[in-house]
């Protein structure tokens, strides 16, 4: 049986050698990498370069690649494991968000063969809201904080708002990293707020959002990915899902990049999340064939990746339907939230 991890032959090998800026990093204790503004610096200009034409023609030949049958169902099921159901906005209230995480729990409330999702993501005066919801059910409760979607606060109110969504039942912490800082170069400031947001989760684990729509170069991804796991965030996330463009295939393949070699030079493995323009099943299964041929096979779990969406889940409910009866399901026959 084919399966999304037997799409096509591999476009670059998953043990790729790994540069010797990785090799200096895995030599020095983080707390000495972090240190220093200068040697930080040096270290991040010293990562390898993305070759833009390059990425991007990996992204549109992968984008061809097809699975079929059985393989696609198996492909549709994993993507559903892997969202995080999010709704993020103002008008949100207790209802929308206990309707939501009846979806979560059940997204198709009349086969118990659909996997619930992996988290529901919600602000930070929801998640008790979302934690009662999702009681005994495996899901997640997750929050955005850090001043979501700017990043513009000082860090006492920063962490206050950390603190808030953990004190309320929070198991997962999307921050937001400070984009101007990182620009103009701060970037000691950028990875010292990481730190001190992963400490401020608690048992909570950490996705740091990079929104690299806004990081102007392929090159500054792979940057801001490498100062978010050197602070120690368990995930690196594309964006807030508030600013175009947000997530795309090439930016993921650089992600995908950056946490493959950090685990390879630091033993830690971190997750990818994408999140934002993420509508579709054809859109979820290239972003699944992505973390295949770049990071590989063991990355295909919801503990590793993640697809941030509010309207996904539908289409794959749909799709699903197709591959089991071979008829669409009507726009009346999944739930709206």
């Amino acid at each position: 049986m084919q399966t999304v991890g037997d799409v096509g032959a591999r476009t670059a090998p998953i043990d790729a050698v790994v540069a010797p800026a990785y090799r200096d990093a895995a030599a020095l204790e983080v707390t000495v990498l972090l240190s220093s503004q200068d040697r930080l610096a040096r270290f991040l200009a010293g990562l390898p370069g993305v070759d833009k034409v390059g990425c991007e023609q990996r992204a549109t030949a992968l984008a061809t690649r097809s699975i079929k049958t059985t393989s696609k169902l198996h492909a549709i099921e994993l993507a559903i494991s892997m969202i995080d159901l999010t709704t993020l906005e103002g008008a949100d209230t207790h209802g929308k968000v206990r309707t939501l995480c009846a979806k979560a729990r059940r997204p198709e409330p009349t086969d118990d063969a659909v996997p619930a999702v992996a988290a529901v993501c919600v602000y930070p005066d929801l998640v008790a809201t979302a934690r009662h919801a999702l009681a005994g059910s495996g899901v997640a409760v997750a929050s955005v904080a850090t001043a979501f979607p700017s990043g513009r606060a000082s860090l006492a109110v920063k962490l206050a708002d950390v603190a808030d969504a953990v004190a309320a039942g929070a198991d997962e912490v999307d921050m937001v990293i400070d984009r101007g800082a990182f620009l103009q170069g701060e970037f000691g400031r950028v990875v010292e707020e990481v730190v001190a947001v992963k400490e401020a989760c608690g048992g909570a684990h950490l996705k740091v959002i990079l929104e690299t729509g806004e990081l102007e170069t392929y090159d500054n991804v792979r940057r801001a990915a490498w100062l978010a796991m050197l602070g120690g965030a368990d995930f690196v996330k594309t964006s807030t899902g508030k600013v175009s463009p947000a997530s795309t295939i090439p930016v993921a393949l650089v992600l995908l990049e950056a946490v493959r070699d950090f685990a390879s030079v630091t033993g830690r493995t971190v997750g990818v999340k994408v999140a934002g323009g993420i509508r579709t099943s054809k859109d979820a299964i290239r972003y699944l064939v992505a973390v295949n041929e770049t990071a590989g096979a063991e990355w295909l779990v919801p503990a590793r990746f993640r697809l941030g969406a509010s309207s996904l889940l539908n289409d794959l409910l749909r799709q699903r339907r197709k591959q089991l009866t071979g008829q669409y399901a009507g726009s009346d026959d999944v739930s709206v939230e």
